[in-house]
């Protein structure tokens, strides 16, 4: 009779020990709470996402009409589109927002000024910017000196490139041109308009929009083509962006599977606006990113991208640099260590 029991209760663990390693999707769900660093669940969580009018939500418009009409379940997605960073940055930072589109330097800035509490998912913007003007004087980045030059985004990604761009081909951007600073792109195309030799740098879609103004307007340069000419005989090359997918380091760690279903989503959204610009300019102008019209013809030219892993810290570790040795507070002070890099 103990013989019996013994066997019976050897089989009992067995079965037990089974049944411990078996699959954990049998097990429900799984939550790990006590190292505050990863939760898994089925349950839809709230993915509040900002983007800025402009390129950087134009990539996003389809993932907005789907989850808009319904057909998206997995997560709970609510979009808002702001006017400038200033309205985004703070939401960022005190959790009112999970994800943001933001310009790629300030990603650097946040990371630093927070100490790592936030970190970039993907570069999506890459350089939009262009040197405008009503004649024909301007036909090599050399043109531009003793020029005035019409611009905004003092203190951003803008000022930065045209300042690398500058003296990476001879130039002092203190002596050898005049910038004037405009607070905002409007300024620099009303500045076009009462200014009939003058010279702009503009971003997509603003450089359509001034075209759309005065059909003279003439795209002179692209940056992005002047940056990467910079690049040729350099051992570390460096791309131009213009716009990064920043998120809470807190709800990429408590919820990963949101990340990556936000990813997947964000990526095919960039494909179909890349591949279908008729489609894509009806939806940027549904949701008042700017107008059909406008979009229409500056989405083939707003560079828009979905960059991620490997490949998005080597572009944007690349650019970061060449801000930090232009002036280390551009990018907050500091270059980013890889944690700031988002990788699955």
């Amino acid at each position: 009779m103990k013989k019996i029991c013994s066997w019976l209760l050897v089989m009992a663990l067995f079965a037990a020990a089974l049944a411990g390693c078996g699959p954990r999707e049998a097990q429900g769900d799984e939550t790990i709470k006590d190292t505050g660093e990863k939760e898994e669940t089925s349950t839809p969580v709230d993915v509040r996402i900002a983007a800025l009018k402009g390129p950087t939500a134009m990539g996003m418009v389809k993932l907005m009409d789907d989850v808009d009409k319904g057909e998206v379940k997995s997560e709970n997605y609510s979009f808002q589109i702001a006017a400038s960073a200033d309205e985004v940055t703070p939401k960022l930072v005190q959790g009112d927002l999970d994800i943001a589109a933001v310009p790629a330097n300030l990603s650097s800035i946040l990371y630093n000024n927070t100490k790592g509490k936030v970190q970039v998912l993907a570069v999506n913007t890459l350089g939009v910017l262009y040197i405008v003007e009503n004649g024909e004087t301007v036909q090599s980045a050399a043109d531009l000196k003793g020029k005035t030059i019409y611009a905004s985004g003092k203190g951003s990604t803008p000022e930065y490139a045209l300042n690398y761009i500058l003296k990476e081909n001879g130039m002092d951007p203190a002596s050898d041109v005049t910038i004037e600073w405009k607070s905002e792109h409007s300024e620099c195309v009303a500045a076009l308009a009462n200014d009939p030799s003058g010279i702009a740098m503009l971003p997509q879609p603003f450089v359509t929009t001034a075209q759309k103004k005065n059909p003279a307007i003439r795209v002179a340069l692209d940056l992005t083509e002047e940056w990467d000419k910079t690049q040729e005989n350099k051992e570390e090359k460096s791309t131009l962006l213009t716009g990064v997918v920043i998120a809470r380091t807190e709800f990429v760690k408590k919820h990963p599977e949101a990340v990556s279903d936000f990813l997947e989503r964000y990526a095919s959204s960039v494909d179909f606006v890349n591949a279908d610009t008729d489609q894509a300019a009806k939806l940027v102008g549904q949701y008042e990113i700017v107008t059909e019209e406008v979009a229409k013809k500056a989405l083939p030219e707003c560079n828009i991208v979905c960059v991620t892993g490997e490949e998005m810290q080597k572009q944007l570790s690349g650019y970061l640099k060449v801000l930090y040795d232009a002036n280390a507070e551009s990018i907050g002070g500091s270059l980013p260590e890889d944690e700031f890099y988002y990788s699955e």
